[in-house]
């Protein structure tokens, strides 16, 4: 079997292995895109360590007290930590009271899990706390990390730990996977699966919840709209989206997705995309703005994460990214 999991099947066999072997690391890094299925993995590897009714080696049975409390993050042997908001900092303080949890001896399970989400989050206190229980973990501990690239971590913290890249999945293996495990009629799978990106995560809130796609046809409605209105009418809009906190990031990343789709577009007219619901709209964008203009868009909305993550006033980002939008 493959941990439930869809696709990444080389991941869940490296980790399995590892089990059935009696050779797990003490400490693992997942890499990957945002819900790509870097936490999924982790917390199936956990199960895997410690469920008590496996009736194979590296094989949970998922129904025991143990898998299902993994499942909700709330065993008393994981502790998980991440910062406390997103887009915020995970901090010296946190490590350290997850360091005192992890000097006890295990409470019920076979091993202790210590899950670190999003470990680019990590400030350089953190790193260096947590650095010194890599070098030496308690015997009985097993610390999984996850982040976007290795590359955003100190090389002395990615060198202790076993890495596993995650990259996005095919959109026919997410179709098909979609639609084993979850029963999906066909063409709704097939809008999710391209919406995805080929992150199992992000297509599993889809289908989770629907008002993510009223959502984000509501976020297009308004980009399109954008695109006739003056700078006055612009910067109205600019203040509102920057007052709200919850959908201002992912607002900025369905744009993102869309002008990608037409940059693609504009250079090569057969690409696959990942709107495929708004096609015309973008062939007849790519033909307006043709290669240059939609990359020139793509770039200024990629500034605005950039600014974002050092501090940068959100209003302000968005009103200079509504003066680099074009008017038709």
């Amino acid at each position: 079997m493959n941990w439930k999991m869809i696709g990444h099947e080389w991941a869940v066999q490296l980790l399995k292995q590892h089990i059935i072997q009696q050779s797990h690391r003490q400490a693992y890094l997942i890499t990957g895109p945002e819900s790509v299925g870097r936490r999924t993995l982790a917390l199936h590897f956990a199960q895997a360590l410690n469920c008590p009714q496996s009736l194979e080696s590296g094989e949970p049975c998922y129904i025991c007290p143990t898998c299902i409390q993994i499942e909700r993050m709330v065993h008393p042997d994981l502790t998980v930590s991440q910062a406390e908001r997103v887009g915020g900092q995970l901090k010296v303080d946190q490590i350290r009271e997850l360091q005192h949890g992890l000097a006890l001896a295990p409470y019920d399970a076979k091993y202790r899990i210590a899950l670190i989400l999003h470990f680019e989050e990590a400030n350089a206190h953190a790193a260096n706390a947590l650095l010194k229980t890599l070098e030496e973990p308690p015997s009985q501990v097993v610390i999984i990390l996850t982040a976007e690239s290795a590359e955003r971590l100190m090389p002395t913290i990615v060198s202790r730990c076993e890495v596993i890249r995650l990259r996005p999945l095919s959109i026919p293996v997410v179709d098909h996977g979609i639609q084993s495990l979850w029963n999906i009629p066909p063409d709704r799978a097939n809008l999710i699966a391209h919406l995805s990106g080929g992150r199992p995560g992000y297509a599993f809130r889809l289908f989770q919840d629907p008002d993510q796609l009223a959502l984000r046809n509501a976020y297009l409605d308004d980009l399109q709209k954008l695109l006739s209105e003056n700078r006055v009418e612009r910067f109205e809009y600019a203040e509102a989206m920057a007052k709200n906190n919850d959908n201002f990031r992912e607002t900025l990343k369905v744009w993102l997705s869309f002008w990608r789709d037409v940059m693609l577009r504009a250079g090569y007219p057969s690409a696959q995309i990942t709107n495929i619901d708004r096609a015309e709209t973008i062939d007849e964008l790519a033909n307006k703005f043709e290669l240059n203009g939609a990359h020139e868009i793509v770039i200024s909305l990629e500034r605005i994460f950039d600014q974002l993550d050092r501090n940068v006033n959100p209003r302000l980002a968005v009103e200079v990214f509504m003066l680099d939008l074009p008017y038709i």
